[in-house]
């Protein structure tokens, strides 16, 4: 059965990196009085190529829920057809979509967490960073710390950056890190790998709550305190769920989505 495709209509262009060529690009659904989803998820936007062939591509949600509109991180990629696109793309500009789709979603109850992403797997994380700090409306964290690991090469690439730090300075529950694995000389923050700085924050947790694992309370059936959200390459999110293994977690804490 054929899905049904609505029209997203451009609305605002931002660039995040001329660098990258990435760009936050938001959308209205015209046709809808409300766009309805779970942070985490995911569009699937329809277009024809230049052979006449349809193509089909899975672009994350980068905001949370608000009236009919949502938001995607794009990069342009060396002969991509799509993401290119979408690059080109100005206000008024329409494409096709059906959705939402996607389990890549915040489990209940609430849990401390830890979100982990690399390049554009940021973008799901600021959806959930918009759902649980809204700017006006009600704090839906609960209380929970909430850590964002975010890694790149190069600093021109940690896209989100400023939106990040400003919430990391006004929720004393958000914790915002940014590592390179490639800085430049004067880059005065964390380096290396996203997996060894998430060791190091479930090392430092257990230890300040006096227990040699992640485990206790009964936040879910098996009392999971804490759960990992993991988006990036394949490579990234086996290293992480490896480490996270390493350390005695389950497979049910670790809540991953991969984009190669």
């Amino acid at each position: 059965m054929a899905r049904q495709l609505y029209t997203a209509r451009l609305e605002n262009k931002l660039l995040l990196s001329e660098r990258a060529q990435c760009y936050h690009l938001e959308f209205s659904a015209p046709e809808l009085p409300a766009f309805d989803f779970l942070p985490g998820q995911f569009v699937s936007m329809v277009a024809e190529d230049s052979h006449g062939k349809q193509q089909t591509r899975a672009y994350s949600i980068a905001s949370a829920p608000s009236a009919n509109k949502f938001a995607v991180c794009v990069n342009r990629v060396e002969e991509g057809f799509f993401s290119n696109k979408l690059c080109d793309f100005e206000p008024g500009a329409e494409v096709h979509f059906h959705g939402p789709h996607g389990l890549f979603t915040l489990r209940k109850p609430l849990t401390d967490s830890i979100f982990i992403a690399t390049g554009t797997g940021v973008a799901p994380m600021r959806g959930f960073a918009e759902y649980l700090f809204p700017e006006s409306g009600e704090d839906r964290s609960e209380g929970r710390h909430i850590w964002l690991v975010y890694g790149t090469r190069h600093e021109t690439d940690l896209y989100y950056q400023k939106y990040f730090q400003k919430l990391a300075a006004e929720r004393p529950n958000f914790h915002y890190l940014s590592t390179l694995s490639r800085p430049h000389e004067g880059w005065e923050g964390l380096r290396g790998y996203v997996q060894d700085h998430v060791a190091e924050i479930v090392t430092r947790r257990a230890h300040e709550n006096h227990r040699a694992d992640v485990v206790s309370t009964a936040a879910e059936p098996r009392g999971y305190d804490i759960h990992a959200y993991i988006c990036g390459l394949n490579e990234m999110v086996s290293g992480n769920r490896d480490r996270l293994m390493e350390l005695g977690w389950e497979r049910k804490q670790v809540i991953f989505e991969r984009y190669d």
